[in-house]
């Protein structure tokens, strides 16, 4: 007898999030993702703390035109929390490549921010014939330089990280409404989707495992930038948050360009780390252009 896959363990404004919930097995826990749309396919890849809700108005707006597939990693969103589960993007790629096999994608167009740039581009590089184009968000995938550092002893570090993330729901909390730009689209209902995914202790361990990966997957980090030449000949566009206060700084954009210098690039002056959420136009955009030349 299958095992049947869990609920949804919270709520959103169907308004905002109309999407069917999707699910993939492993090992008997189950992870989310959307899949809306048909056509190209279009992987979807969040950060830290957020989910398939991130890329909500990306998603509503592609449909028509392209396959929107976005999954929630496990710990995250609506996605389980598998028992002995460390929570590293290793192991997020895993999942990822995964659910790239179980549906069967080829041609994919790659859209990651944050975590998602290491997290898909690991997969990126490693079967470099399925991927058809790139959409790089504000993200790295490079071993961190002293100011991400001492981020990641402090946020990931086992004393006061630990006490911020797992007690106190830092990330999305604080760091979520502090990341986005235009504050009048923090709305209550915005906020809760945020956090309603980490109501107790033991669900907030992903967000706190992030941080703290930022220094502990130096290797493997470097190992992904080793390989980027493999996607080279790839369309690719950037649209880089310029108020971003961790990847705003014109040195991220430009080693991006040391990798892809034929990159169409649009800067914002007028966007935050959660670039989704104060420029969701500006994603599309970026989306259709490598569409198009993919096609």
């Amino acid at each position: 007898m299958a095992t049947p896959h869990p609920v949804r363990k919270f709520s959103v404004d169907p308004g905002e999030y109309p999407f069917v919930s999707r699910w993939l097995e492993r090992g008997g826990s189950w992870m989310h993702y959307v899949d809306e749309g048909a056509g190209t396919p279009v992987l979807l890849l969040h950060g830290n703390p957020t989910w398939s809700y991130l890329y909500r108005n990306i998603i509503k707006a592609l449909r028509p035109d392209a396959r929107l597939i976005a999954p929630d990693y496990p710990g995250f969103g609506y996605s389980d929390h598998p028992p002995g589960y460390g929570y590293t993007p290793q192991e997020h790629a895993q999942w990822v490549n995964a659910l790239i096999d179980h549906l069967g994608l080829r041609k994919i167009i790659l859209v990651c921010q944050d975590w998602g740039g290491p997290i898909g581009l690991s997969v990126a590089v490693q079967r470099p014939q399925d991927f058809a184009g790139l959409v790089i968000l504000n993200t790295w995938c490079w071993p961190p330089d002293w100011n991400a550092r001492l981020f990641s002893r402090i946020m990931g570090g086992r004393t006061l990280g630990k006490l911020l993330q797992i007690k106190k729901n830092f990330f999305a909390r604080k760091i979520v409404p502090s990341g986005i730009f235009h504050k009048e689209r923090l709305t209550p209902a915005l906020l809760k989707a945020y956090t309603d995914p980490f109501p107790t202790a033991a669900s907030r361990m992903g967000t706190w495992v992030f941080p703290g990966e930022i220094r502990r997957s130096a290797r493997w980090l470097a190992a992904i930038e080793a390989r980027l030449h493999l996607l080279k000949y790839k369309p690719v566009a950037m649209v880089w948050p310029k108020r971003d206060p961790a990847f705003g700084k014109r040195r991220y954009l430009d080693r991006w360009l040391s990798h892809f210098p034929k990159a169409e690039v649009d800067e914002l002056e007028d966007a935050s780390h959660y670039l989704q959420e104060d420029r969701p136009d500006q994603v599309i955009a970026a989306i259709r252009k490598v569409l198009k030349r993919a096609r």
